[in-house]
């Protein structure tokens, strides 16, 4: 671990939790289609790979025709758009662990699979203090996660090797991608999945809350 010189974090499910304003802004939609709507916990496995996947899990199977879903993605970005910040925070321990990561001069990034712009709009709104060295979305010129094409160019952003990152996440996607792009894999229990299976896809270290990260810089 004294190897490691970088921190590159997921957003949602990692640093911030935003699982009811997705569910929310996603049943409205539906709802409003005349679709079912779902608990908000079922959206733990509907997030995480993007808007159109987000979409294409929520409808009913019989639903999930090509036009159907790219309009509901449209109606979902433009619901989201306006109520992402309702109840989004970030998770308890998560400002410590920044601050002790700054203290520590331990580099920071963030990636995404939540569209760039917004991605940028929420750490600007609520990670506003601390220094991300780097920060980005889904790109429509960079593969989403669980390419790992978005991590690695965020290692060339910085100048670092890919084995100087710990890669901080909360879903198979996040594990896959730091595996794929030579990074150390670490789940964290906080978020949207379970240890099994970020175990399963290659986690390499599991944390159970956020300031676990510091103690296992110091071993």
């Amino acid at each position: 671990m004294t190897l490691k010189k970088c921190v590159l974090f997921d957003l949602d499910g990692t640093l911030v939790d935003s699982l009811a304003d997705l569910a929310d802004s996603m049943n409205r939609v539906l709802t409003r289609q005349g679709l079912p709507s779902h608990p908000v916990q079922a959206y733990r496995y509907f997030v995480g790979d993007g808007i159109i996947n987000l979409v294409r899990r929520a409808l009913p199977i019989e639903a999930r025709k090509q036009d159907i879903v790219e309009d509901c993605a449209r109606l979902m970005r433009q619901e989201y758009a306006l109520h992402w910040a309702d109840t989004t925070r970030p998770y308890p321990g998560i400002a410590e662990l920044l601050d002790a990561l700054t203290a520590r001069g331990i580099q920071m990034a963030i990636l995404s699979n939540k569209p760039d712009a917004l991605t940028r709009e929420v750490v600007r709104t609520l990670l506003p203090q601390w220094n991300f060295d780097a920060v980005a979305g889904a790109r429509e010129t960079t593969p989403r996660k669980p390419d790992p094409a978005g991590a690695l160019r965020i290692a060339k952003l910085l100048h670092r090797d890919p084995a100087e990152f710990l890669y901080v996440g909360d879903t198979n996607t996040d594990m896959q991608t730091a595996r794929a792009a030579g990074m150390f894999a670490i789940g964290v229990l906080w978020g949207f999945r379970t240890a099994e299976e970020l175990q399963k896809n290659g986690a390499q270290t599991l944390l159970g809350a956020p300031l676990d990260l510091c103690s296992l810089l110091d071993q």
